[in-house]
């Protein structure tokens, strides 16, 4: 077994409690591969941000878990090594079995999510609790969640959403003892978050999403006041990035994410991580796109990984600096 202390990263308890009473969040970014790591923690040295770094089953299956737990003990060192040393936690994204999460404690992950969102409520509660007691003995924080996301990102999909209810919050986490809450207040996973009906087009054609339910979250927060909170699927499909996309060649239809004052707004709150994946694949898939269409002649990985790798950490820092408000948190 390897601890994640022996890999130089923590747990989320103490960054959590810092966020929620400084009224920021903390950037959770996915990650599968070197030049989207580079691009994490360049971003959030050079903003002096701690970070989660996030594997999915999808990235575990593609990186292999033994390459993952090292390239997170490469994250800390050169965090160092650029100059500042930044609190890194590697998280499981969606674990979706006790056997998954316990793996991942096994092998250096200070944070584990428990999906049961989609089982009945007391099944629920009780694979939560079975990883909490197991996490909570090697001192790994556990993520649970209430109420489920649509869309589809990686492994996960549902077709629709189904708010938390405020009424049961209290009896889940007391029941289950997890460290943190996924909530679903109309966030939704991947890059095309809602369908057109869903939305309003403004005078350019544009579509604008439905708002977040910010009354749940204010009753949520009222049955558990002070309690980590934790949004999934609140990228923000940046319209630059889908635009790219469309013009050198991709397709991708009726595109559209959360939009960055709301997430902010949730921020403020006891909403103190905020995962980020598809603006991040959109960022590396536009400039990709844009070298390759520009110069047909590439083959050289590192002549179209290190402009998507650049304008990953630009959109990194700004989500730090300007929707978190995790700049200078470190």
């Amino acid at each position: 077994m390897t601890s994640y202390k022996e890999l130089g990263l923590v747990n989320t308890r103490d960054m959590f409690a810092k966020a929620v009473k400084g009224g920021y969040a903390i950037p959770a970014y996915n990650f599968n591969n070197m030049e989207q790591l580079q691009a994490i923690v360049q971003a959030c040295v050079a903003t002096k941000s701690p970070v989660i770094l996030q594997v999915s089953k999808g990235a575990r299956d593609y990186a292999n878990i033994n390459l993952l737990r090292n390239m997170a003990r490469g994250a800390g060192e050169y965090a160092k090594e650029l100059g500042f040393e930044i609190p890194i936690v590697l998280h499981l994204d969606h674990g979706d079995s006790f056997e998954t999460c316990k793996e991942c404690i096994d092998n250096g992950f200070s944070s584990v999510m428990i999906d049961g969102s989609h089982f009945p409520y007391e099944e629920n509660i009780a694979l939560t609790k079975k990883v909490v007691e197991y996490a909570h003995a090697h001192d790994v924080t556990v993520e649970g969640e209430l109420g489920v996301l649509a869309g589809i990102e990686d492994e996960v999909s549902s077709a629709v959403s189904h708010y938390t209810k405020p009424a049961e919050v209290v009896d889940f986490v007391s029941r289950t003892g997890v460290d943190s809450l996924a909530i679903s207040i109309g966030t939704s996973h991947g890059a095309n978050k809602f369908v057109p009906s869903q939305c309003t087009r403004n005078a350019e054609g544009i579509l604008i999403p439905p708002p977040l339910r910010f009354d749940i979250l204010e009753e949520i927060e009222k049955e558990l006041p002070g309690f980590p909170i934790v949004l999934h699927g609140s990228s923000s499909v940046p319209a630059e990035y889908v635009n790219m996309i469309l013009q050198f060649g991709g397709k991708l239809k009726d595109s559209v994410g959360i939009p960055e004052e709301q997430l902010r707004k949730a921020a403020k709150s006891a909403v103190c991580k905020i995962n980020i994946d598809s603006d991040g694949r959109l960022a590396m898939t536009a400039v990709i796109r844009k070298v390759l269409a520009e110069k047909p002649g590439e083959f050289d990985p590192r002549k179209y990984l290190g402009p998507a790798r650049d304008e990953l950490k630009k959109m990194y820092m700004h989500k730090n600096i300007n929707v978190l408000g995790s700049a200078n948190q470190a």
